[in-house]
């Protein structure tokens, strides 16, 4: 979901401050305590943007609340509006915010709760043999090729298939937060699946997958998801961010088969229960 301009500008540099993240890779854990459930509200301005039309749902229009993520601060007042619902796109959160329609539901996976199932675990066995790279956040040609040949042959109708490689960069690069790619290849080294994530104090944020499609028996993007969890669960973070299920985008449809999924509601995060939210009106 692209909000600010696609420009090619290079990305803010990593500082080496208390913040950043530790040599694992990972947003270090907050001082004075366990990760705050509740949001802190960050000293910036929220936009409301203009209707257009719902890229999920056929015949709705959405508006988005955005927030720049500038300065300093940028990257701890992404933790909290992480937990508040806010997903990344460059240097801006937003998170719908739709007059007469709620279909949007922030899910994460709380990963002591998550449990393999047969599917899941078959999966992993079949992954087995991938090697995986958590490397620094800068586009690559071969990221690219495999990112195109997947938007070729998954999503063709999509704005995202028409992307340059200038487009890809700043996908990529355009980020003021602790971003990294995961890169999976086999055991002839080539890329089959990439994940761009962001590290968050709390566990990561999954903004975008892509792998080879024409290896359907190893269910990459079900590996990318079961990786992510097992990556926090190494390193000790609690959770893994799926950004929205919509009970009527087919394409979300996989993210509600997840153990341990939660959602975000008026009440705070609870567990995943699709039957209990009200029926979204229509736009």
């Amino acid at each position: 979901m692209d909000i600010g301009a696609a420009g090619g500008d290079r990305p803010n540099r990593d500082r080496p401050n208390r913040d950043g993240p530790n040599r694992d890779g990972l947003a270090r854990k907050p001082r004075r305590g366990g990760v705050r459930e509740a949001p802190v509200a960050p000293l910036h301005q929220l936009f409301a943007t203009s209707p257009v039309a719902c890229p999920y749902v056929p015949g709705r229009v959405e508006r988005k609340l955005i927030i720049e993520l500038g300065g300093s601060d940028g990257a701890a007042a992404y933790d909290e509006l992480s937990r508040a619902g806010f997903r990344r796109s460059h240097h801006f959160a937003y998170r719908p915010a739709c007059r007469v329609c709620s279909a949007c539901v922030p899910v994460r996976i709380a990963v002591a709760a998550f449990r393999h199932t047969r599917s899941t675990r078959r999966v992993a066995n079949a992954n087995r043999d991938l090697g995986t790279t958590l490397a620094a956040s800068r586009a690559t040609p071969e990221q690219f090729r495999l990112f195109s040949a997947y938007q070729r042959t998954r999503h063709a109708d999509s704005e995202m298939a028409t992307m340059t490689y200038a487009d890809y960069r700043a996908m990529v690069e355009d980020s003021p937060v602790h971003t990294r790619v995961a890169e999976f290849r086999d055991t002839t080294g080539a890329l089959v699946g990439g994940s761009l994530i962001d590290l968050l104090d709390d566990g990561v944020s999954a903004v975008y997958s892509f792998y080879d499609a024409q290896q359907p028996k190893r269910s990459l993007g079900t590996w990318n998801i079961l990786w992510l969890v097992e990556h926090c669960r190494r390193h000790h973070r609690p959770y893994v961010y799926l950004g929205y299920w919509i009970a009527e985008s087919p394409k979300m449809a996989y993210k509600a088969r997840f153990p341990g999924l939660e959602q975000l509601t008026a009440a705070g995060w609870t567990g995943f229960a699709p039957a209990a939210l009200p029926s979204p009106a229509a736009a």
